[in-house]
């Protein structure tokens, strides 16, 4: 292939469409869900489980990478693939987002971020040209420019309780007296563009990997405007929604998204970094999305909380309550993972049975780590159906269809009424 990344829409139903992205390691279908490997590994599972629940496409995080082992060395152990055994494709973020979690242990400047290393405090720099040199040694498919990402909503409003992010932004926009959220928002998005401009022409290996801009400005339809055409208006392979699920309700999740895939290139992938919830999904898919990451189904899963779609359940399960104590059911009747369905990837059980809510109990109580390997299972395939449901939805434009399977999903798919540029 002459380009490093490809992407082909195959079909579509209103705003949704269903998509084909080719890396040189491989492919993946979109709408596509990321499972999270922060250190190049995702959490108690092994690659090839992976896989087989359905996973195309993995996210590393560069900022763990470069404090531990380095990048320089997964660079000469031949790669971040052959380093964690994945043979497809692999994300990494840049580091943007650490800026913001840990805000209260860095400092912000025009040239980039000083953070206290998580592991021994010691400092350590993060910039345009390091982030870009750290994901070239790192070596994924597709690598993510340093951005600036600000809070989506004013920490001081009341609506989120997040004092250390409210002290930090006002340390960075030096306004000791009062936070001003929207001088905080246009800083972001302005420092966001020059960075992107910075990591382009200091990214070494474009004819290997795709570097994808961050689309920022936070819950301001018109900062969002704004930085679409900035940010848009370099050209690269893809392009991303950042600062969404920072401390914004579920409605602005949904304004910001719907307001600003839109106006994304259609023919390159839209990405929407870390939103992971079963409705948020649906709806960012609707409005024209592609590619979603999180951490909720391996860390629930580490907290015997897994997500279901049975009435009643208000989309997770949490084994560790003690009505289960002798449930036999599966985790969720009829699904076809590793835990609910042993028997179809070759595990031999008694009479094919699966591993019960009683036993998964168990292993909490006991402090055993199967419980949470196979939490996790059940909560990655859980993800992957639904990215295969919203496929075949979109590909056969019925919708019922997929009502039918998840009915807790209906008032979303409804809405798509007013959203489809057809009306469809």
């Amino acid at each position: 292939m002459s380009q490093p990344l490809t992407y082909e829409i195959k079909a579509r139903s209103g705003y949704a469409r269903v998509g084909r992205v080719e890396t040189l390691h491989g492919g993946f279908d979109t709408p596509a869900f990321m499972p999270v490997g922060t250190r190049a590994s995702v959490k108690g599972i092994l690659p090839e489980q992976v896989a087989q629940g359905g996973a195309q496409i993995l996210l590393n995080n560069t900022y763990h990478l470069m404090l531990r082992p380095g990048s320089e060395l997964i660079r000469d152990m031949g790669g971040v693939h052959k380093f964690m055994n994945w043979d497809g494709p692999i994300l990494t973020d840049s580091g943007g987002y650490q800026a913001y979690s840990m805000a209260d242990i860095n400092a912000i400047d025009e040239d980039g971020v000083s953070f206290k290393s998580i592991l021994d405090g010691s400092m350590v720099r993060l910039n345009p040209e390091i982030a870009m040199r750290v994901q070239n040694e790192l070596g994924p498919d597709i690598m993510m420019a340093f951005d600036d990402c600000p809070p989506s909503v004013d920490p001081d409003s009341g609506e989120v309780n997040q004092p250390r992010l409210s002290n930090a932004t006002r340390r960075d926009t030096k306004k000791m007296s009062t936070y001003d959220h929207h001088a905080r928002l246009v800083v972001a998005n302005e420092r966001t563009v020059r960075w992107l401009d910075r990591c382009k022409a200091s990214h070494s290996r474009p004819s290997e990997q795709s570097l994808f801009g961050i689309i920022q400005g936070g819950a301001d339809m018109s900062m969002r405007d704004w930085s679409v055409e900035h940010i848009c208006n370099i050209d690269l392979p893809g392009y991303a929604i950042g600062g969404v699920a920072v401390g914004e309700s579920t409605e602005d999740i949904a304004r910001i998204v719907r307001h600003t895939a839109p106006q994304m290139p259609e023919s390159k992938p839209r990405y929407l970094m870390g939103v992971g919830y079963e409705h948020d999904i649906t709806m960012a898919v609707l409005a024209g999305i592609d590619m979603f990451d999180c951490v909720l189904p391996t860390r629930n899963g580490r907290n015997a909380n897994g997500f279901t779609t049975e009435p009643g359940r208000n989309g997770q399960i949490r084994l560790r309550n003690a009505q289960f104590a002798k449930d036999p059911l599966p985790i969720e009747p009829g699904c076809d993972c590793q835990a609910c369905n042993p028997s179809q990837y070759g595990w031999k059980t008694p009479d094919g049975q699966p591993f019960s809510r009683g036993y998964i109990r168990h292993l909490f109580q006991a402090g055993e780590m199967l419980g949470p390997i196979l939490v996790t299972l059940h909560n990655l395939r859980f993800f992957q159906r639904l990215t295969h449901d919203l496929r075949e939805a979109i590909s056969t434009d019925d919708w019922e269809a997929f009502v039918c399977k998840r009915p807790h999903l209906a008032p979303i798919v409804h809405e798509r009424l007013t959203i489809s540029p057809q009306g469809s």
